[in-house]
Parts: structure tokens; sequence; C-alpha cells
């Protein structure tokens, strides 16, 4: 695997993290990063959100790393150093939200070829929840998940909903499906918006941290969304709430501050999930895994507890039906 850059100036943390370049299955260069180190007890998969990039989880890693755990992330496809998908590079696009699971199936593979300790356990924030929620339905091979402020619904005032579908649906039939969602634009959401009414984080030093990044490397930042990933994004949240949940351990953490997802699509999901977690993070925001120091590490500590005690994953259901399909594709064999 070719290196790729990593900026361990802001990072901020373990001291042996490192980045690679590696193609999505359609081309696309993505950047996938890891901290190794000595993991005893498996590997974090981190799915970031919209917007975010490898390095901005360099103090989660460390709060995983002195639990026990490695940590593997990416920078999808559009955002961090992989490849921009339009000629505004501050556009946050895509051209279907399936072809994030293709950045999926490209850090499974870089698990794999780092032999990153296992079991494997996925812990997913916003844009990365919904990303995460279809990988464990199509049967990603983790033993146990969690999610922080997870994307399966986007908030928003219910008069607003209709006019969002039918435009964010309109323009990509005239080939404006590039140009920004109403009320967002260009800029870096950290550089233009002050601490004090901020939707991310209640913690000022952590709050600095995001700016400290996105001033150091502009190349890592992102805008606003655009309509067609506003599209996208509405159609897969709407398909996964017909999904079941899987069988699998998990939980769930969210802030009663939450302001850019839907919480009632997630009381909603872990209420059907079988022996599924919801804890409410009182005060927290959208990033609770990015606040203070006091509502981080009960959040990390309830997180690894379900990490070390969920039971060997056996195959899933999106496993056996694969191994069907390819048994019923196979030759007889002759007896």
């Amino acid at each position: 695997m070719e290196h790729a850059p990593f900026f361990a100036d802001v990072a901020d943390g373990p001291e042996n993290g490192a980045a690679w370049w590696q193609a999505a299955p359609d081309g696309v260069r993505v950047r996938v990063g890891a901290w190794r180190g000595a993991s005893d007890r498996g590997t974090v998969l981190l799915f970031p959100g919209r917007t975010e990039y490898i390095e901005k989880y360099g103090r989660a890693a460390r709060d995983f790393a002195q639990r026990g755990y490695a940590t593997l992330t990416i920078d999808w496809r559009g955002q961090g150093l992989s490849d921009r998908l339009t000629g505004d590079i501050m556009s946050g696009h895509v051209g279907v939200f399936s072809d994030y699971q293709q950045d999926v199936a490209v850090m499974v593979a870089t698990a794999e070829a780092l032999d990153m300790p296992k079991p494997w356990h996925l812990l997913a924030h916003s844009m990365g929840g919904c990303i995460g929620l279809r990988a464990v339905i199509d049967g990603l091979p983790v033993q146990s998940c969690a999610f922080s402020g997870p994307m399966w619904g986007i908030q928003m005032a219910k008069s607003l909903r209709p006019l969002a579908w039918s435009l964010s649906f309109g323009v990509r039939h005239v080939g404006l499906g590039h140009i920004y969602a109403p009320g967002t634009d260009p800029e870096n959401y950290v550089l233009t918006e002050p601490f004090e009414t901020n939707k991310l984080t209640g913690c000022p030093n952590m709050y600095q941290y995001m700016i400290d990044q996105a001033l150091a490397y502009p190349e890592l930042g992102l805008g606003g969304p655009s309509l067609q990933w506003l599209y996208e994004a509405l159609r897969e949240t709407r398909a996964l709430s017909s999904h079941p949940s899987p069988q699998m351990p998990c939980m769930t953490v969210l802030g009663t501050k939450e302001e850019i997802v839907c919480p009632r699509r997630i009381e909603q999901r872990i209420s059907n999930w079988p022996g599924a977690r919801l804890e409410l993070v009182q005060d927290g925001r959208h990033e609770v895994l990015m606040d203070t120091p006091e509502m981080r590490a009960p959040v990390f500590d309830i997180m690894c507890e379900m990490f070390d005690t969920a039971p060997p994953a056996g195959p899933t259901q999106a496993s056996r039906d694969r191994a069907q399909r390819s048994a019923a594709a196979s030759p007889a064999r002759q007896s």
C-alpha cells in the first residue's frame, strides 16, 4: 500500500498513526488511516461524519488506545484528502449514497491487509451512522456496533421537508445537482460559526482543536452539502427506516441538545432493536465524542464495556444469503 499524508501534528492521537492511499472499486482514491499500537482487545472501525477526516479522530483514537483498542478510520470520498467529486472542492457531494459502501469495502480490505487486531467493532458518527447501519445490515464483519448522533433522519422543519425532496430531486435532471443545498455555502463551519452558537460541542478546547486543524490544513475542510447529496441522503435514510435491525449488540449515544440529525428516528430505531441501548447525554450537542472530558469519558467507557462483552458474531443473514447465491451459481458436484 502507498503511504498517504498524515498530519500527526494536529491529530493529537497515539504516536503510531499513519495513512495510506487505496482505490475503491470504481477507481476513486480514498485515504485510510490507522492507529495500531499495542492493542490487545481488538479494533474499532470508525466511520466519520460528513465534512470529517482522519485527523479529527486522533483524540478518540487516544481514548480507545488507553482502553486497549486500535482504531482504523477513513476520509470518505468527496472529503478530507480523498478524491473530491466536483469542480468545487468545498461542495459535499456524492453520486449515489451506495457509493460509500465501496469505501467501506476499502476499509475492510485495508484492515485485513494491516492485520488489524480482532475482534472488530463499529463506531459510526452522524453520516457515518447512516453508512454504518447499511454496512452492518449488509454483513460488515464486526462483533458489535456503536453509533453517535447517527444520521437516520435529517432534522428540519416539517414544512420544509416536501421542498427539500422536490428541489433536490428536480435539480438533478437539469444538471445542477452539484450546487449547495439551501442555507449552506462553501465555508468551513468551524471557521465561521462562533463557539457560543455552534451545534457541535460545548467544549471550548475541542472546538479550538477543530479550528486549529482547519487553519493548519485547509485542504481537509469541506463546506455545505450539494443538492445531490441531500437527495441521496433523504432517499437512503427513508430506505433504511424500513429495514429491520441486524442481530448484533448495539448502543447509541445521543446528546439532549441535538440539532442536526433527527432524534425521533434514532429513538424509533433503538426501541425496535432487541437488546439495543440508547444513552442520552445531558447537554450533549451533535458531537458527544468531542465534548468535555467529563462528558466523553463515560461514553468511551460504556462503549468499550459493550465491545469487551459482545459475544462472537455468527454468520449474518446477508453473509448467509451471499453464500447461498454463490452455491447456487456453482456447478453441481458429481457424485
